[in-house]
């Protein structure tokens, strides 16, 4: 992303009708097109995320996923849209607010089926270092700073503190 303009704590309508849109697409889905206004980050937050997001009619925000670490919510401004959460999918529309708490919270996704845009706000927490889950394609995402690393979940060794420890007879006084 290009680097902002100082930040002002106040942004007026106007201010933020007349601010670009940011274009993000997820890589791993191709139907992904979703259209952004970092509010927070104009605004000099540091520690809280607070976006304005635009999805097109027929297409996806991002993919499936679950965070790690930080806990994210979405607030429906206009249009329509389907939310997958869990096993479930619900119809959602102005109004509607949706909180993913980390970790252990549900996988989520929205998508734009309908005929005019769906703009929503989506925020939460900026620890520096989150684990985006993608279940459905057996994938991670690790977030640390500006720093995006992706791993396949089969290349994960799972390992357990007994193998950390060292049996009394071996260790040495």
């Amino acid at each position: 992303m290009s680097k902002s303009p100082d930040p002002n704590p106040l942004l007026t309508g106007a201010q933020i009708s007349a601010t670009p849109e940011f274009h993000l697409s997820h890589p791993w889905n191709p139907n992904s097109d979703i259209y952004i206004k970092p509010l927070s980050t104009m605004t000099g937050l540091t520690r809280a995320v607070l976006t304005l997001a635009r999805v097109p009619p027929g297409k996806d925000s991002f993919l499936y996923h679950s965070h790690e670490r930080d806990e994210e919510f979405i607030y429906i401004l206009s249009g329509r849209g389907h939310a997958e959460i869990g096993d479930e999918t619900f119809e959602v529309g102005p109004g509607d607010f949706m909180g993913f708490g980390a970790p252990g919270g549900p996988a989520h996704h929205l998508t734009n089926p309908f005929e005019e845009d769906l703009v929503y706000l989506m925020g939460g927490e900026r620890s520096g270092f989150d684990i985006g889950h993608f279940p459905r394609k057996g994938k991670r995402i690790i977030f640390h700073g500006d720093d995006i690393q992706a791993v396949d979940d089969s290349s994960l060794t799972r390992m357990g503190f007994e193998q950390w420890v060292v049996p009394p007879e071996s260790s040495e006084n």
